[in-house]
């Protein structure tokens, strides 16, 4: 689950020192709630303990993973000491586990916060949409005393970074709520949360666009098999990749076809323009062509076996503007000509 203890200390200090000290001493209030040092847990993390009387001192993202995770299981806690019972290792795992199956992010942040409830009452999880405004909101059951800071923003972080994960989309805010004070670190909050960051608000939570509940889940056990080995990546460090844009596309494409001739009228009907399409389909590691073919095949299929409409209609509803470039086309995407394909389908579904 941890990165290996023994990395160079150059690796643990690679990059800005952005967290702040603060975080590193709620762990340590952790560990004396517990009655237990946290000497060793610093030194594997490559924290000088002196960096813990220095309310300006800094931490790099590779050290607060670290010392994070060491601290996880050496208070058998994921909660790190915020609430009234201990989160033992690999709750939030479960927490992921029972949302991996949803159809949609949507779903899958509903279940998140519902499932949550069921770790601890101290703090309760909603989700709600309103005028095209997903909020996701923490409210405080009880007093959390000095781990306040460090647990809102924490279990605010990992529930974005899972939603950022599970859609494998890198979901941008338009604000973070926070209703604490500004810490005299605030600036450090530019780098926790993207998008503008209110203090002393009458809400914990974090807004996005809307339409991102409609992503579809696209991570399977395997994956997550694989993202538990260094799960709190997803709270330390940002998501980069944002398919909102790739979904929009395919959706435009599936449901108008007429836009998907060229890409100026695609670009024209999304509000861009077609450098602009074509640099962020990129950034979103797809292309437009390979959108376009995916979407005309899947159409093509489903009018192929479901319809007895003439090649030239189907290739027209596609979006092609012959039968000709049509028929290679398909030719191409399943190594069947149109008619064949056809055919073929329709002797499986007449066989005894």
């Amino acid at each position: 689950m941890l990165p290996d203890q023994t990395t160079p200390l150059t690796s643990l200090l690679h990059g800005r020192a952005e967290t702040p000290i603060a975080f590193i001493q709620a762990i340590a209030a952790a560990f004396a709630q517990r009655g237990l040092r946290m000497d060793e847990a610093l030194s594997k993390a490559q924290i000088e303990p002196k960096l813990l009387k220095k309310n300006t001192s800094r931490v790099t993202a590779m050290q607060m993973e670290l010392i994070s995770g060491i601290a996880m299981q050496e208070l058998d806690d994921e909660g790190l000491g915020w609430f009234s019972r201990r989160l033992p290792w690999g709750s939030y795992g479960m927490l992921v586990r029972a949302s991996l199956t949803s159809p949609t992010l949507g779903v899958a942040l509903n279940r998140w916060c519902r499932h949550h409830g069921l770790l601890t009452g101290d703090i309760r999880l909603s989700l709600t949409e309103r005028n095209g405004i997903a909020t996701l909101q923490l409210d405080e059951m009880k007093d959390l005393g000095v781990f306040r800071e460090f647990c809102l923003v924490s279990v605010l972080r990992n529930a974005l970074g899972v939603a950022c994960w599970l859609t494998d989309s890198r979901i941008p805010l338009m604000a973070t709520h926070l209703r604490f004070a500004p810490p005299a670190h605030r600036n450090s909050y530019r780098v926790l949360f993207d998008g503008p960051t209110n203090f002393e608000a009458s809400e914990n939570a974090l807004q996005f666009d809307a339409g991102y509940l409609d992503l579809p889940i696209r991570r399977d056990e395997a994956a997550l098999q694989q993202m538990l080995q260094r799960a709190l990546l997803l709270t330390v460090r940002p998501y980069r990749r944002d398919r909102l844009l790739v979904e929009k596309v395919r959706q435009t494409l599936a449901q108008r076809p007429e836009h998907s001739r060229n890409a100026d009228d695609l670009a024209a009907w999304l509000n861009m323009s077609v450098r602009t399409l074509h640099r962020q389909i990129q950034e979103e590691g797809a292309s437009l062509q390979q959108l376009k073919d995916s979407v005309r095949e899947q159409r093509a299929r489903v009018l192929l076996l479901r319809t007895t409409k003439p090649l030239k209609q189907i290739a027209t509803e596609v979006g092609f503007s012959n039968e000709k470039s049509f028929m290679r086309a398909f030719k191409s995407w399943t190594g069947k000509a149109p008619e064949s394909f056809r055919q073929s389908a329709g002797t499986r579904a007449n066989a005894p």
